[in-house]
């Protein structure tokens, strides 16, 4: 059974456990969509520590996190930053609860998420739970993304 709860990269061993799926759940996306220069992936633990996000974790038993998501949020508006999901954990509704527990702080506020445009997985996840796709970008040279919003 997986648990949520709210947790801290400052707390250590945590945040080096969080750092850890993070580097595993970009590499598979950066497979994905053929291209490494996401820049979570290549993330310090003291970068990862700096952001001002706030972070839940999925649990499934006394091992590490088996995912986490972390947001941004304003009066009006939650950032989902990152979504990550251990690969050995993939595709059993992790990521998936960590959105829907995002969503249900949301408040009626608009949610926003952006993923690699070829990140199909990432892409069903979103479209799945409601979320409008707003537009495709090309952030820097040959690295596309895609934009969604939710209003909760």
């Amino acid at each position: 059974m997986v648990i949520i709860k709210t947790v801290s990269p400052h707390d250590d061993p945590l945040g080096g456990q969080l750092l850890a799926v993070q580097k595993a759940a970009y590499a598979v996306e950066a497979e994905l969509i053929g291209d490494d220069r996401i820049p979570p992936l290549h993330e310090s633990l003291a970068e990862l520590r700096a952001r001002d996000l706030l972070w839940l974790a999925a649990f499934d038993g006394d091992a590490g996190p088996a995912g986490a998501i972390a947001w941004a949020e304003s009066s009006d508006e939650l950032d989902i930053d990152r979504l990550v999901v251990a690969p050995s954990m993939a595709r059993r509704g992790i990521g998936r609860a960590l959105v829907e527990a995002v969503l249900a702080r949301a408040g009626g506020r608009r949610v926003v998420v952006s993923t690699g445009r070829d990140n199909v997985p990432a892409r069903r996840l979103y479209e799945g739970l409601g979320f409008t796709l707003l537009g495709e970008t090309e952030v820097i040279p040959k690295l596309w993304i895609a934009g969604y919003a939710l209003v909760s």
